[in-house]
């Protein structure tokens, strides 16, 4: 064979070779991200001719998928729409990014999951079409409308949860949306509809219970700086002592911190840890954080999931207390001030972890896995611990002082006849021009917890006073745990 021959054989060779790598690659290695791309219309054609999975709430669809006649062949509907807007999300062959679950769990709801391989296998031998999977989720509906009803026209969100088990039972985010606007096969229509969802100041899309843009606790936050000082050994118990003066002389500042009435918080500028908790007082925690220093305060929070970045399965955004606090900066976060940011979700997850006897444990949506025909494929998962925030002794101290802010304190709108509840109110301030959000974070029955319950009303408050969060956010908590109990 002559040289240009073979230069040219080598050169065909070299270009098949390429041409079969170049094969390789989209079909086996892109072929995951080519189909999950949003402008890849072959494919969702293709998903919305086979049968989408429900999704349920205690045996109600509030996700599914009916069939139509047109080229799409199944309609997506959410017979409870707004209720559950921010859980389900929407599927739209229009508007991309679909959220919640739809997003979130989609591999199940198409199909296309690992889990269900045995299924699509019996289906490619049968002939059938591979549905979806079912998903049965672990909210209580009457939690749910509980939580819907208490926050009313007001913004913000309520999360409620198993403390044992981590279960959710409620997730209410308002303002909410209509997801069937943006499921609709009127093309125009959807894009219509996502176009005012999307450019609404209110942002109604965004989930307020996990996500956007993260809320100071405000006061709810010293039951964190109580566990820290009791882990500590700087207070030994509910009744330990320490100082509660009008105003808190803050090192590096002529700034001061005060309490929300000009006045001492007991005889002589000092207090119980009992009595600062019950009264909310800011000088007493906020002379916790500068004993404490910011590396404890961070600490103790961390330990109650502050920083860890959840799943359940939507992405939970982290909550967080700011590195490198100098000590003004500490009294401040002590008394969930300052840059400290949290989502209801992880608040409830607090309150969860002191009812729990200080373990904290991973939260989680969905309950059960079902086939198309109802067969489990995956059963309730197995409880498990994210931390242990606190000892144990630690936790049932924290309980005490918290039973007793709704016993004797600034919670006592979330009494529950024959119930014991612990709980505590907050004030979070964030923008001087704007009332503070009204906090309460609560659990019951205290000595055998079924709930915990998380709820924040924005610009619900009162600068200065923990009225906002007694009188707006703890009823609607206590009405959430009276609808969980009352099963």
């Amino acid at each position: 064979m002559n040289s240009p021959i073979r230069r040219l054989t080598v050169l065909l060779a070299a270009l098949f070779a390429s041409l079969l790598v170049a094969v390789t690659v989209v079909q086996f290695v892109q072929a995951p991200s080519m189909r999950a791309m949003a402008a890849n219309k072959r494919t969702l054609l293709d998903n919305f001719s086979r049968e989408r999975g429900a999704i349920y709430v205690a045996g109600a669809p509030v996700a599914e998928s009916v069939p139509v006649d047109d080229q799409f062949e199944w309609q997506r509907k959410y017979p409870q729409g707004e209720l559950y807007s921010h859980v389900t999300g929407f599927y739209s062959y229009s508007v991309g990014n679909p959220l919640g679950l739809e997003h979130a769990a989609d591999d199940l709801l198409s199909g296309r999951s690992d889990t269900l391989f045995v299924q699509r296998v019996t289906d490619l031998i049968t002939g059938h079409r591979t549905t979806g999977a079912t998903l049965d989720l672990t909210l209580d509906a009457k939690a749910q409308q509980a939580a819907d009803r208490g926050l009313g026209p007001s913004r913000g969100a309520v999360v409620a949860l198993d403390p044992k088990t981590g279960a959710i039972l409620a997730m209410v985010s308002h303002p909410q949306y209509d997801p069937n606007a943006l499921s609709s096969h009127n093309i125009a229509a959807a894009d219509a509809a996502w176009k005012a969802l999307s450019t609404d100041p209110e942002k109604p899309y965004v989930n307020r219970a996990i996500a956007g843009n993260l809320y100071p606790p405000g006061s709810i936050f010293k039951v964190i700086t109580a566990a820290a000082a009791i882990e500590d050994g700087l207070m030994t118990d509910e009744n330990s002592t320490l100082p509660g003066p009008a105003k808190l002389d803050l090192p590096l500042t002529d700034q001061s911190l005060p309490t929300e009435d000009g006045q001492a918080c007991g005889p002589g500028g000092t207090t119980t840890l009992i009595h600062a908790l019950e009264i909310s007082c800011n000088t007493a925690f906020g002379w916790l954080g500068l004993k404490l220093g910011g590396e404890k305060l961070r600490a103790q929070a961390a330990k109650f999931g502050f920083g860890d970045s959840l799943t359940i399965p939507m992405r939970v955004t982290p909550s967080s207390v700011p590195a490198e606090l100098n000590p003004p900066q500490t009294a401040q976060s002590a008394i969930g001030q300052y840059e400290v940011r949290t989502t209801p979700l992880q608040m409830a997850m607090v309150a969860g972890g002191i009812a729990n006897q200080g373990r904290v444990m991973v939260p989680y949506l969905i309950d059960r896995v079902r086939s198309a025909d109802l067969d489990l494929i995956k059963g309730t998962p197995t409880p498990q611990q994210l931390s242990q925030a606190t000892s144990p002794a630690t936790a049932e101290i924290v309980k005490k002082m918290m039973v007793a802010v709704v016993d004797n304190g600034s919670g006592a709108r979330a009494q529950i006849g024959g119930v014991a509840v612990g709980g505590k109110t907050g004030t979070a301030e964030h923008d001087p021009k704007k009332p503070p959000h009204a906090w309460f974070i609560a659990f019951a029955p205290a000595d055998d917890p079924q709930v915990a319950v998380a709820v924040v009303v924005e610009d619900g408050g009162v600068t200065g006073s923990e009225v906002g969060g007694g009188r707006i956010a703890a009823p609607i908590a206590k009405n959430v745990i009276e609808a969980v109990l009352a099963k």
